[in-house]
């Protein structure tokens, strides 16, 4: 019964503490998108407050002038805003280009809806940022205040609202109080904070339901037809990589035991050789074997996930490399297979093309989104598009073509930077769940 007991407790504490975990996480990505959103905010109200004075000079004809630059300025901003709440976020699939022409303007939907989100987010939006900043700058501040009081001059403020004396130490205990109150406001308030703050832009921003999304369906279909030739390709190198290589193998395994059962009893020393053969090329073909299942999904990650297979190819790399990976969860496996090979073909190119004397691998989970970095401190100068990377693109026979499409088929993202005399920077932003 103790030993019932005992486990009992140690569930629950166990429970306790990822629930904990859990609430400290949410909170955290909602103070970090309640920050991001300010800065749109802040944006918000200084094209509110442009619109304002185009509005009035309007009525003397001045103002005219100006609407065609302060509607590209709500439209870029709007397209900005989608752009932040698709890193953190389902993707905020954007209508066709509205017109920057005052007549097409007021009778445009998509500009309209644009109008109405910038208020809210001029208004809540801006104030909801403003808490997410301020509460953990409070939270910390009066928490901290025990450890500090002592130095602060007489009769200065002792709260982060500004009010209130702290003379002794159970002022400055209640004033510690005060700023586990905002720490416990920041873990029940900030998610919904950030999720109402972020609810205009996704109901307003969005393609309505009169939109024509021909060139969405579009690009989804050249990327699912991508991925199903980048599928086919890698069907016929595996298929290569076994007939060519280990069927050749097992052919001459099946040969040389053949010949040895044969010679047994009349040549046991030639048999005995032979024998020795038939093993090597076993080892061998089962050598190749494992290359090629690795070669389709490795299965480092699942023995330790992605951040110990990502430690495992920068260990085996020539040249040094620093992980830093900051995954809370684990990614859909075809998700951690791509950022898996997009890092082995990476780290390859990288010793075999520029002369870099370091490396790192930036691994980052936010939003839904996985964000994987490359850096090295090389000789530069590999392509500057999505198509071409490493030391070349499709025409410079890289490798990379399959990872480009790997990550076209997740809806990802691809860049790359390498001027000449470097650094190259290789970034790769795909969908968590995907």
């Amino acid at each position: 019964m103790a030993i019932h007991q005992d486990a009992a407790a140690g569930d629950r504490s166990t429970g306790l503490k990822d629930n904990v975990v859990r609430a400290l996480s949410a909170a955290g990505i909602a103070i970090a998108q309640l920050a991001s959103g300010l800065s749109t905010a802040f944006l918000a109200v200084l094209v509110l407050l442009w619109l304002a004075v185009t509005a009035v000079m309007s009525l003397v004809g001045v103002g005219l002038l100006m609407v065609p630059a302060v509607l590209s300025a709500l439209h870029s901003l709007a397209g900005r805003e989608r752009e932040r709440l698709g890193r953190r976020g389902p993707e905020v699939v954007a209508p066709e280009p509205p017109p920057t022409q005052l007549r097409a303007a007021l009778v445009d939907p998509t500009t309209r809806r644009e109008l109405r989100w910038l208020v809210r987010h001029a208004t809540l939006g801006f104030l909801l940022g403003l808490l997410g900043v301020v509460l953990p700058v409070s939270a910390v501040r009066d928490s901290a205040f025990p450890l500090y009081w002592k130095l602060l001059p007489t009769d200065t403020t002792a709260s982060s609202v500004g009010i209130g004396h702290a003379h002794s130490w159970p002022d400055a205990l209640a004033v510690a109080l005060l700023g586990v109150g905002w720490i416990a406001i920041i873990l029940g308030l900030a998610p919904g904070m950030a999720r109402l703050q972020a609810g205009p832009g996704r109901r307003l921003l969005a393609a309505g339901p009169d939109t024509d999304l021909s060139l969405r369906v579009a690009e989804l279909t050249a990327t699912r037809a991508a991925a199903l030739d980048a599928h086919a390709t890698e069907l016929r190198r595996i298929e290569r990589s076994l007939h060519d290589g280990t069927q050749n193998r097992i052919v001459s395994v099946t040969v040389l035991l053949g010949a040895a059962r044969r010679m047994v009893a009349r040549d046991p020393a030639g048999a005995d050789e032979l024998l020795e053969r038939a093993q090597s090329a076993a080892e061998q073909a089962l050598s190749e074997l494992r290359t090629v299942s690795r070669s389709i999904l490795p299965p480092v990650l699942d023995d330790r996930g992605l951040a110990g297979a990502l430690s495992g190819l920068a260990a085996e790399c020539a040249v040094p490399c620093r992980v830093d990976v900051d995954v809370p969860e684990r990614c859909a496996a075809s998700v951690e297979a791509t950022a898996y090979f997009v890092v082995a073909e990476a780290l390859t190119n990288i010793a075999k093309h520029s002369a870099a004397g370091q490396a790192a691998v930036t691994v980052r989970a936010r939003g839904g989104r996985l964000h994987l970095c490359v850096e090295d401190d090389g000789r530069g100068g590999a392509g500057g598009t999505s198509q071409a990377i490493g030391t070349g693109g499709e025409a410079g026979g890289s490798g990379l073509t399959g990872i480009r499409r790997r990550i076209a088929a997740h809806d990802g993202a691809l860049s790359l930077s390498s001027p000449p005399g470097g650094p190259t920077t290789l970034k790769v932003d795909l969908p968590c769940g995907s």
